[in-house]
């Protein structure tokens, strides 16, 4: 297949960004130009001897990049209005050219007009003050005492990759907390206030707002009244962190805490719920010495009870045993003593009753005696009167028989008769 011969210019995206770079010579880049309006200080650090911060408008939030010497730098007083002279240099960023004004010489400061917006911004800021701030640790503080997780609201922009951060930070300390991450368009305020609006009503303890940082411009987002009258209102404890050390934005003053970066708020909470877990677990520690020590008292005082108790109860013991020994004694003193007596009226008796015996046995044997000489003479008399029936009846058997022999005699002669 014939390839076609290309007959228009063809460019790479880097040769683009270099023909409008050096497209744009005008004589604002080219010659020196006054600049004014209010001076806001951007990073803390100097990069190579140069500080890096914007120049806002003065009735507006739009800004420009500041290139100023640390000399220079030393002489400018944050959020001030200042007429500086310089030039526009150009700085190619990605896809986008950024201008950026570079201070030459600071040609005056110029006394600063509050605006309606700010006297609104400071109306808020007393409201606050004279409300108070609800204090973080003692919501965690009084939630882990009821063992109760502390629920959170994180918002986060759309694209946001910072929760890493934030779980970086917290740690351990997750266990007591229950989190629940929500995004918007973070740079607009009311994206912002929309979401606030949905999760008011979820009973969240703690509302957050999140932003691992970003240009300086989309910080006024957070100087805005309406998002900032909402966020006051809330009932829940609010947190900022936002991603910028020097700046402190409305929002940041009327938190009622804030953190600087994401990794800074986690390690916050991990902090606050540490700490609070040790005096925890040591209050627990001094609890149980205390109540070992009202064991103990109590203990020593029942021991000491019980000792008073049983040394009264072994005299009582001692004097009863030695009541009962004496008893005992007696006892068996008096028991000898009737032994003895007994043995002695058993002694009387034996003799007494052999004594009676001899007499009884002398009494019956006489008795036996005159009834034997009784009978004995009864006999005797018996013996008399039958000899004498013998004798008698001896002699009427004689007188029978004659009579007998007679009858008989008288019958034969009778019978020889006849």
């Amino acid at each position: 297949m014939e390839s076609n011969e290309v007959s228009y210019p063809v460019y790479s995206p880097g040769s683009v960004i270099g023909i409008f770079s050096n497209a744009l010579k005008l004589n604002a880049t080219v010659n020196l130009i006054y600049l004014k309006g209010r001076y806001s200080f951007g990073g803390g650090k100097a990069y190579g001897n140069y500080f890096y911060d914007l120049l806002f408008s003065e009735g507006d939030n739009i800004s420009i990049g500041i290139r100023i010497s640390s000399l220079l730098r030393s002489k400018i007083t944050n959020n001030e209005i200042y007429m500086l002279r310089g030039y526009i240099e150009k700085n190619i960023k990605s896809s986008s050219i950024e201008l950026r004004f570079v201070v030459d010489e600071i040609i005056q400061q110029e006394e600063r007009s509050i605006s309606e917006e700010e006297l609104q911004m400071y109306g808020l800021i007393q409201k606050k003050l004279e409300t108070g701030s609800k204090d973080l640790e003692i919501l965690i503080r009084d939630k882990m005492l009821k063992d109760e997780k502390i629920r959170i609201a994180n918002i986060y922009g759309n694209n946001a990759i910072v929760q890493k951060d934030f779980s970086e930070g917290l740690d351990v300390s997750g266990q007591y907390f229950e989190i629940d991450d929500h995004s918007c368009n973070i740079t607009s305020s009311t994206a912002i206030i929309s979401k606030l609006n949905e999760i008011s009503s979820m009973e969240y303890d703690i509302v957050a707002l999140v932003r691992g940082g970003g240009d300086r411009q989309s910080m006024e987002t957070f100087n805005n009244i309406q998002l900032s009258e909402l966020f006051i209102e809330l009932n829940t404890v609010t947190i900022t962190a936002i991603g910028h050390t020097v700046d402190e934005t409305l929002l940041d003053k009327l938190a009622d805490k804030r953190f600087h970066l994401p990794h800074d708020y986690g390690a916050g909470l991990h902090s606050i719920a540490e700490k609070l877990s040790h005096e925890r677990s040591n209050s627990r520690a001094l609890l149980i010495d205390e109540v070992k020590k009202d064991v103990s008292k109590q203990f020593s005082e029942q021991v000491k009870t019980l000792t008073e108790q049983l040394s009264k109860r072994n005299e009582e013991f001692q004097k009863l045993q030695e009541s009962s020994v004496k008893q005992l004694q007696d006892t068996q003193k008096n028991f000898t003593e009737q032994e003895k007596q007994r043995k002695e009226e058993m002694d009387s008796y034996k003799k007494e009753i052999a004594a009676l015996h001899e007499k009884n046995m002398q009494s019956a044997i006489n008795e036996k005696t005159a009834s034997m000489k009784a009978r004995l003479e009864t006999m005797t008399q018996d013996n008399i009167r039958l000899n004498q029936e013998v004798q008698s009846n001896k002699t009427d058997y004689v007188k029978i028989i004659i009579a007998f022999i007679l009858a008989l005699i008288i019958g034969f002669v009778l019978a020889k008769l006849l």
